[in-house]
């Protein structure tokens, strides 16, 4: 995830809410649904790219979490930090079986958290469990996030897609879609009314990314994911 990515995915998102298109699935290709923020951009372009990246960040998160329509997650693979809270945005998310990991290793990369991703997590497991994700800061195997509630069913990989297309035809077919929107905008408000009421914290996040960058603790952290 850099900063064009979220810039095209924030786009995109807000353009669904004209699509004819009832209800939308958001997936990967590959080994990975997203395997997070690429670091080695943050490592080289330093505090004024992560001045950019940020706000473009949250943009992406925020679009996909206020889509009005239903919104499935097919996890296919790994779902790492950015790529945990993008598919945390969604209403209801699947994982497939088998060596895929998820969660938030945010704290251990270094940075925290811009204030939306924290309400997205939030409103997707609940505070106990979120402040169990970001202060553990470790990745789950399917089955372990099913359990915390963070994958809402584990299915077989090749069944994946199917049933994400299914769950998502169901919920914009079996609801008028007015009512899910209104629903949904209710579920949602207090996570963004905290998120605007905290929006003073910008700055101190990124100033931990960019500190974290400079100082080597990320590049630190990459180095030692990367050897594995």
């Amino acid at each position: 995830m850099d900063q064009e990515l979220c810039e095209a995915l924030a786009e995109q998102f807000r353009a669904l809410e004209t699509d004819p298109a009832r209800a939308v699935v958001v997936t990967g290709t590959g080994r990975a649904f997203s395997a997070g923020v690429d670091l080695k951009r943050i490592l080289d372009e330093g505090a004024p790219y992560v001045e950019r990246f940020l706000p473009a960040l949250s943009a992406a998160f925020g679009a996909l979490f206020q889509l009005s329509k239903p919104v499935v997650a097919a996890v296919n693979g790994h779902a790492i930090a950015g790529g945990c809270v993008l598919a945390a945005c969604a209403d209801v998310t699947l994982m497939a079986e088998g060596s895929g990991r998820i969660g938030v290793p945010e704290a251990r990369v270094g940075p925290p958290f811009p204030r939306l991703a924290i309400e997205v997590l939030r409103h997707a497991v609940g505070d106990v469990a979120a402040r169990r994700l970001m202060v553990g800061a470790l990745t789950y195997t399917p089955a372990d996030a099913q359990a915390l509630g963070l994958v809402d069913r584990v299915l077989p990989a090749d069944e994946l897609l199917g049933q994400a297309v299914t769950t998502a035809r169901a919920l914009a077919t079996e609801v008028p879609s007015d009512t899910f929107a209104l629903t949904k905008a209710q579920l949602h408000r207090d996570a963004l009314e905290r998120t605007a009421r905290y929006a003073d914290e910008d700055e101190a996040v990124a100033t931990l990314w960019s500190r974290r960058a400079a100082d080597g603790w990320t590049a630190r952290y990459l180095e030692s994911v990367t050897r594995r």
